[in-house]
């Protein structure tokens, strides 16, 4: 009540210093109450609190004027804070309000862009659908690419995404290779590329290569009619280019002169060879100063000709390097020019120099021998005779220099007397003179009137014409003596013989024998003289054999058989030597027995018997062995490769990285362990002999396709590129697909083993006179011979350079099933100049053999 403390009242209504404070603590309640204290301070810090101050005060003026109730100074601070929520409240509802709107504003706007790229994506999307592109990007991050639009069938590409990605498999040889060198160059250079590619289809692609800041881009268009007789023409001219620059590389790599011309007469390009006859630093500077190679007549007389006709070809003659050389020289003028070459026959001309030299030093040597020899031509005209053959007959050098022929001299030689009168001379002299129309020598004798005894021989020449060669046997004395000591050679050379010899007479008795002869059986010196009988020494050497072959020499000595057959065999001493003989019946009806000790041959031949009887035991232990655990281990190694699979399914549960890469390990390594297994079993089935191939059309093509997709991967890792040719091979061929295709992928695997890193590996297939031909080539190290002899060999496996060691079964089982179609391997290989592997199969074989042998 006012009356009950006026003086405070009065201060509630009046104002002042205690207002002032009230409204200090009032701010820093409205602090602490607000949630939001950047609107308390700014409710705190601005004029707007005035009023509501204002308005407590005379709230409270006026409750205490109606209700004449005190009001106290927490109710005053309860309305002041709740009227300064209110504002605070009303202001951020203002402040929503506003942003709520800027808001819908910016949404309106971005809804707006939205729908534009929307509209630009279809559109870009219309645009690369279209049927006569297709692009492929690349994301920086090395993911899978992405692949738009499409091209027309009869480009030939395919739709499917990595038969696409695959450019050797739709696009020719050459086009695949720079394609896929485009793209990496692409891609790790960022370098832009323009080319013009051409399918198996035979139809031309433009492709563009660009590269972004996020992506790298391929474009593949279908040109039109006009564009494709472009490219094609573009196609041709790299051809023509290659083929031009392969020409020019071929003349630059001759050693003889060539050269080209412009239409007005100035070199325009010459070779080596050229440039180094005209002592030219280099081609350039011969072009440029026109330094010829020919003299200026020679030159006159090449133009004069081509008036004529376009072909020059001539001999001439010119200086090179201070000496003068002979040249033929054959030069052609075109429509554009004319070119020549040169080739050296100045050593023709030495060589033919030197052959006459040759023939006049062989005349001159035949005119010193004593033995008359006369040559005739393909025309029977006497062409030389030495001094012998003018001696031998007294023939008059003026007839002999008149070169007669064949028949008017034996004419001649008639008529003087010097040759005996035949009952039948036109017979015998056509007799004679059919030695120019044979090919093997003849052989005549004559019988001269003044007693001599001529041997004439008519050797006949390869270009026509006889040698006679007139022999005066009046040196049969000479040649008599010459045996005598021949045969006294003879003698001693039996003497020292190893060998035991004994030669017997057609009465059975010896006629001569050897030193080693009665040491092998043991015979006392009178026991082997001439003239002893065979039966007695058969006598002496029965009792050093048990069954001795004397009984059958006696028969072969003494026997009246009109076959006389040569015989031989082994006996076997009682000291347990062994003597190997051979009974021969010699021309003049004596029969020879030889003796030859092979003791030790026979000894080493039993050891080496019995070691090879070991090792056929051996070799059937590990067959057996191998069979077995081949068998036992199938069975594991097919439970491990299933457990692996299963784990690997999601239904199973999730498996951490590392037990992932754990996981995929096992079961690599358990596929190719079961891969040897298999190689192994494969192998065993062909040394029994019980593998059958099953005979079909092999459809080459596809056969090779799915050999290149099992290797794809391993080729990838590597960087490897595998160039496939079978343009010149057959559609099929009779055989047993599944093993054609093994024998592709191990001889692939093979080659990818030891091929370098980004180079390319060649499959190739043709078709042959033998049957279908598949040959692999890598350029990697190659082989040297003492790999070479062993590389079909089992369980050897050889490194060389390779980049894994594998069992060594791989070229085992192309050679054996090679083999089991009936064809045949082999290997082209050096060091450095890589390894090439060639399979023959016989297109339509007429016996399959169920093994290897």
């Amino acid at each position: 009540m006012p009356g009950e403390d006026p003086l405070k009242a009065g201060q509630a209504v009046t104002g002042g210093h205690q207002d002032s404070a009230i409204r200090g603590r009032l701010t820093a309640m409205i602090h602490r109450v607000s949630p939001r204290g950047h609107f308390a301070r700014l409710l705190a810090s601005t004029a707007l609190l005035i009023p509501f101050h204002n308005a407590t005060a005379r709230a409270q003026e006026a409750a205490v004027k109606a209700n004449s109730v005190p009001i106290g100074t927490i109710e005053v601070i309860q309305l002041a804070v709740t009227i300064g929520v209110l504002g605070a409240a009303l202001i951020s509802a203002i402040v929503l309000i506003r942003e709520r709107q800027r808001t819908a504003t910016e949404n309106g706007e971005l809804r707006g862009r939205l729908a534009d790229a929307n509209a630009a994506l279809q559109r870009s999307e219309a645009l690369l659908n279209l049927r006569d592109q297709r692009v492929v990007v690349w994301p920086a991050d090395n993911r899978k690419p992405d692949i738009v639009g499409s091209l027309p069938i009869e480009t030939g590409s395919p739709e499917e995404r990595a038969a696409f990605l695959a450019f050797g498999r739709w696009l020719m040889p050459r086009s695949a290779a720079a394609l896929e060198n485009a793209v990496a160059a692409l891609r790790e250079k960022g370098t832009s590329f323009d080319l013009v590619a051409e399918t198996q289809a035979g139809a031309p692609l433009e492709i563009q290569g660009r590269k972004s800041a996020a992506h790298s881009i391929v474009r593949f268009v279908s040109l039109s009619e006009a564009h494709r007789n472009l490219a094609r023409l573009k196609l041709e001219h790299q051809q023509v280019a290659a083929e031009h620059d392969t020409m020019l590389g071929l003349f630059d790599a001759l050693k003889m002169p060539f050269w080209l011309r412009s239409t007005d007469g100035r070199l325009k390009w010459v070779n080596r060879a050229y440039w180094t006859a005209v002592e030219a630093p280099s081609r350039d500077a011969a072009v440029r100063d026109g330094r010829e190679f020919l003299g200026s007549q020679a030159r006159d007389a090449i133009a004069s000709q081509h008036d004529q006709r376009p072909v020059f070809e001539q001999t001439l003659s010119t200086v090179i390097g201070g000496d003068r050389h002979v040249f033929s020289v054959t030069d052609f003028a075109g429509a554009g020019g004319s070119a020549g070459l040169a080739y050296d026959v100045s050593a023709a001309d030495t060589v033919r120099e030197e052959y006459e030299r040759t023939v006049r030093s062989h005349a001159d040597t035949l005119d010193q021998l004593n033995t008359a020899v006369a040559i005739f031509d393909a025309d029977e005209k006497l062409r030389f005779h030495n001094q012998a053959f003018q001696k031998l007959w007294g023939l008059d050098t003026a007839f002999l220099h008149s070169t007669p022929d064949n028949a008017l001299l034996l004419d001649r030689l008639r008529s003087e007397g010097k040759i005996a009168e035949q009952p039948e001379w036109r017979r015998w002299k056509e007799n004679l003179l059919s030695a120019y129309r044979s090919v093997e020598p003849v052989e005549h004798w004559w019988h001269l009137p003044d007693g001599k005894t001529i041997r004439v021989v008519g050797n006949p020449q390869p270009k026509g014409g006889v040698t006679w060669v007139f022999e005066n046997l009046t040196e049969k004395i000479d040649l008599e003596s010459r045996y005598q000591t021949a045969v006294r050679v003879q003698g001693e050379t039996l003497d020292n013989l190893a060998e035991g010899v004994a030669v017997f007479g057609p009465d059975g008795r010896l006629r001569l024998s050897n030193p080693a002869f009665a040491t092998m059986w043991d015979l006392p010196n009178d026991a082997v003289q001439p003239g002893i009988h065979v039966s007695l020494i058969r006598d002496l050497c029965a009792v050093r054999t048990t069954d001795g072959p004397w009984a059958g020499f006696v028969a072969a000595v003494t026997g009246f058989d009109d076959e006389r057959r040569n015989g031989h065999g082994q006996v076997t001493l009682q000291d347990g030597s062994t003597l190997r003989y051979a009974v021969i019946h010699l021309p003049n009806g004596q029969v020879m027995i030889t003796f030859v000790d092979v003791t030790d041959s026979v000894n080493v031949e039993r050891a080496l018997k019995e070691k090879n009887d070991a090792l056929l035991k051996s070799d059937q232990l590990k067959n057996d062995f191998v069979q077995h655990v081949s068998y036992e281990l199938r069975s594991p190694l097919t439970n491990i490769i299933g457990f692996t699979e299963l784990l690997s399914l999601p239904a199973t549960g999730p498996l951490t990285t590392r037990q992932q890469e754990y996981l995929d390990h096992i079961g690599s390594s358990s596929s190719v362990l079961l891969t040897i297994v298999n190689d192994i079993l494969d192998l065993a089935t062909v040394d029994a002999g019980i593998m059958q191939l099953d005979i079909s059309e092999v459809r080459v093509e596809s056969t090779v396709a799915a050999a290149a997709e099992l290797v794809a991967d391993r080729l990838d890792e590597h960087a490897i590129r595998l160039g496939v040719d079978i343009a010149a091979a057959p559609k099929n061929f009779h055989g047993d697909e599944t093993r054609v295709r093994q024998i592709l992928y191990n001889l692939l695997s093979n080659a990818a083993n030891y091929a370098p890193e980004n180079s390319t590996i060649a499959l190739s297939c043709r078709e042959t006179a033998e049957g279908v031909e598949f040959s692999v080539h890598d350029d990697g190290p190659g082989m040297p011979p003492d790999v070479l002899d062993s590389v079909f060999r089992r369980f050897e496996p050889r490194v060389n350079g390779g980049r894994r060691r594998g069992a060594g079964l791989g070229l085992s089982i192309v050679k054996s099933f090679v083999e089991l179609h009936g064809g045949t391997v082999r290997i082209e290989t050096g060091e450095n100049r890589g390894t090439t592997v060639i399979c023959t199969f016989p297109a339509a074989p007429a016996g399959i053999r169920a093994a290897a042998e």
